[in-house]
């Protein structure tokens, strides 16, 4: 799964629509090959060697350009650290609640986080909560609601609560970000998630774990793998166009994320569910491409 992030209006180069496409792909492979292994492994295994086996090629991106020792004396570890421990959180909670729900209604209920953003901002950052904001966010939730159905359709409501949890977790690493050093680079950003994620799920494991199998490992490794490149594909989509520019292309990974489960695992959109996660991405888009501004992409 994909963090949002919202910037202004600016022309979009064709190398940045693509790179933003090729990344929304990634994605949506992971959440597939999560929801493989979330099917039969506690969630904060997967999450573990997701970050395991994105490791290696977060070291790589920050081998190059300035030395590493340098970006990290430089860092601001208390804001990095903060944002780690929330998209950790995040990622934790979207793969423990895959199993229970339909892959396309996952997504589209954990970018939710967008419209979270909007109503956290004004507690948290001080932010003034514009009434075009407040419209976007209340169509968004409606769409929430129609896509957990509220009226009993769902079979268990572990599921929806989980992703629920996750955009708020999403949205509260968004926010974060802002108060992150402008000085901190992506890759650098990567790294230190990457390594947090991996020391806080090795203790979890002591509480929830089952042996792999070969098959099952395999898949984790390409899930950690094509993970580390939806970020890198879209941090470099984002330096080289506005990301409210870009918000439309990220949920493309919904359509993904729907022809996936309909192949594995014969999943099917209901009209319900169809109508509200039209709401939420309208109105996620509504409100990237108004213009509200970040320090930088979201990695």
């Amino acid at each position: 799964m994909p963090p949002i992030t919202a910037v202004r209006n600016a022309a979009v180069p064709l190398r940045s629509v693509a790179l933003i496409l090729v990344s929304m792909f990634c994605f949506a492979l992971v959440d597939a090959l999560a929801k493989s292994v979330a099917l039969a492994y506690p969630a904060n295994e997967v999450t573990f060697f997701r970050m395991v086996f994105g490791l290696l090629p977060a070291v790589a991106v920050c081998l190059r350009g300035k030395p590493l020792i340098e970006r990290l004396r430089h860092m601001d570890v208390r804001g990095q650290t903060l944002r780690a421990l929330t998209l950790l959180g995040a990622s934790g909670l979207f793969f423990a609640g895959l199993p229970y729900v339909p892959l396309s209604e996952a997504v589209a209920i954990v970018y939710s986080e967008t419209l979270l953003v909007i109503i956290l901002a004004p507690l948290l950052l001080k932010e003034t909560l514009k009434p075009r904001d407040a419209l976007a966010a209340a169509v968004g939730f409606v769409g929430v609601l129609f896509v957990v159905r509220p009226d009993g359709s769902h079979s268990s409501w572990v599921g929806p609560v989980l992703l629920i949890s996750s955009a708020f977790f999403g949205a509260l690493s968004i926010i974060q970000i802002k108060r992150i050093r402008a000085t901190d680079d992506s890759g650098t950003t990567v790294l230190y998630f990457t390594v947090i994620g991996t020391i806080v799920t090795v203790a979890s494991l002591f509480f929830a774990w089952r042996t792999p199998s070969i098959q099952a490992l395999a898949v984790m490794a390409l899930l950690g793998g094509f993970a580390t490149a939806g970020q890198l594909l879209m941090t470099m989509a984002f330096r080289q166009a506005d990301a409210g520019a870009l918000a439309p292309y990220n949920y493309t990974s919904i359509v993904w994320a729907a022809l996936f489960g309909y192949i594995v695992w014969d999943e099917t959109i209901g009209s319900m569910s169809l109508l509200g996660i039209a709401l939420i991405v309208g109105s996620s888009i509504a409100v990237a491409v108004r213009g509200k501004q970040t320090e930088g992409p979201l990695v």
